[in-house]
């Protein structure tokens, strides 16, 4: 798995598929026969020939509803032309899976290539941060994938040692590895703070987590019932 990650206000090289045309834009280079997910609304230019439609039927409305919001859309892109999107302002991160899984804060997806496969799987190891089981957005396949950060993400080896991060700010992980709650500290000692210093969630094995320097995700992860 590819992370790149390209200077901001530097144009994304032509040819590539997904570049960050400035840290806040994505640059999609669209070809026929390699249609695009995204965002509805996050398209704030184009040239060429672009067009916009609903999300194919093979998408299921769960994974929809988990990027966009309740009642929110995502879109299909097709065309030819270079495709500019954004979302509120953040930071672009664009990943390249290699018939690999990345496991997603939903509403941190900006765009994928349509021929990646999207589901709603459940999260395991976390029941003590809600008592009942967590689900999360799992992107499958060989593509590219974009993701909005609120700030400048980081990326942490969890192959060379268990990393814990507070969940508010979790972006995504490499599917499959090992996953804990822990507690550390009282909730009702803390005061005027989030809950990662009561909770972490542990990561071990061959991949990577992807946290960005906020504690506000809004609806990091959809609590099953």
């Amino acid at each position: 798995m590819d992370l790149q990650t390209l200077n901001a206000h530097r144009s994304a090289s032509t040819g590539i598929r997904m570049g960050v045309h400035s840290s806040k834009t994505l640059k999609v280079t669209m070809a026929t026969g390699q249609d695009l997910l995204a965002k509805a609304g996050s398209m704030i230019a184009y040239d060429g020939y672009v067009q916009f439609d609903g999300p194919p039927a093979t998408l299921r409305r769960s994974a929809e509803e988990m990027v966009s919001g309740e009642g929110g859309k995502l879109m299909l892109c097709r065309g030819d032309g270079d495709l500019y999107l954004a979302d509120y302002g953040g930071d672009v991160l664009i990943l390249h899976l290699n018939n690999e899984a990345l496991s997603v804060n939903g509403p941190t997806l900006l765009a994928c290539d349509a021929s990646l496969q999207l589901t709603i799987e459940p999260v395991k190891g976390l029941a003590k941060l809600s008592g009942s089981g967590l689900t999360n957005l799992v992107i499958r396949g060989t593509g590219w994938v974009a993701l909005v950060s609120r700030g400048v993400p980081i990326s942490l080896d969890c192959g060379e040692r268990e990393t814990y991060v507070d969940p508010d700010a979790l972006i995504a992980w490499t599917d499959g590895l090992d996953m804990k709650a822990r507690r550390t500290i009282k909730a009702g000692a803390l005061i005027g703070r989030g809950s990662g210093e009561a909770f972490q969630i542990g990561f071990k094995g061959q991949g990577f987590v992807v946290v960005q320097p906020s504690e506000d995700t809004g609806d990091r992860f959809k609590i099953r019932g």
